[in-house]
Parts: C-alpha cells; structure tokens; sequence
C-alpha cells in the first residue's frame, strides 16, 4: 500500500484484535483500538438476551456508544482499515461513532470484520453516511484465523 495507513479495529472478545494485529504487521501500517468508554461484559454481549446492551445498541440506529479516545491526526492517513466484529449483519454501532467524530474526508476506507458465518450483510451502506466524503472500497470478512499472507494480500488490493 502506498501512503500513510492506520488499521483500527473494535474487538470485543478478542478475535478482531488478532486478527488487526496480524494485518497491521503485516503490511507495516499504525493501529489503532477502537474502544469503548465503558468496557462490555460478558452480559453485555449476550446476544441471546434481547435486554443486552449490545442487543439494545444494535436495534437503536442512533446509538453512539461513546469512545474511550479518540486517534489525534486521523485525517493524516491516506487509507483507513476499520476491523470489527459483525453484530446482527452489519458493524457495531461504535463503528459509527469512530467514524463520525474523525475526519475522513480525504480517506480511503476499507472494512474487514470476523464472523464465524455470517457475510458482511449491510454493513457498507450502513457505515457510508457515517463519512459520505470518504472514498469507500472494499469489505472483506475475515475468519479469526486468517493469515498474515491472506490479509496483506486482500490489502494489496486496495492500492
């Protein structure tokens, strides 16, 4: 890839933060971790539970879930890769939230997410109000155990 590149990722269990780790590493960009201002708990992703703050926050197209910090000089990169797990077919709403209080005007953005099946379903067109400016390319799910090969090869892609 060529210009400065930031991978940022959610990951609540786990399994998106290797898989950043992995794809960061591997084509030699900054990474990022999109957090929460309040960390979830197991409850909090029990996505069986339809009174679960993640639940709550999926059905809720307005939630912000507020960000624990936010990256200084996130306009400088010329391509941002946003990694995340997939919530009910589409990005956690936190997604949303990093999107919104960045500037991305002058970006590329590329999605990536883990799922153990699940596609990336509507994520794209849910995420591209989000930073309409953006030059939006592609989204690619991932499994946890993806390699360094295949991921570096999908960010080829991009350039």
């Amino acid at each position: 890839m060529s210009g400065k590149t930031l991978v940022a990722y959610f990951s609540a269990s786990g399994e998106t933060e290797r898989v950043a780790r992995r794809l960061a590493d591997a084509i030699r960009a900054d990474i990022f971790e999109i957090a929460p201002r309040e960390a979830y708990t197991a409850a909090d992703l029990d996505w069986t539970d339809p009174s679960s703050r993640s639940t709550r926050e999926c059905k809720d197209p307005a939630c912000r879930p507020a960000l624990k910090s936010m990256l200084e000089g996130v306009g400088a990169y010329e391509t941002v890769l946003i990694g995340f797990p997939i919530w009910w077919y589409t990005a956690p709403n936190i997604i949303k939230t990093f999107l919104e209080a960045g500037n991305f005007s002058s970006a590329r953005i590329a999605l990536f997410a883990t799922s153990g099946g699940s596609g990336m379903g509507k994520t794209m067109s849910d995420l591209k109000p989000s930073a309409p400016q953006a030059e939006w390319l592609d989204a690619r799910r991932f499994s946890s155990g993806a390699s360094a090969r295949d991921l570096a090869a999908w960010a080829d892609t991009l350039a």
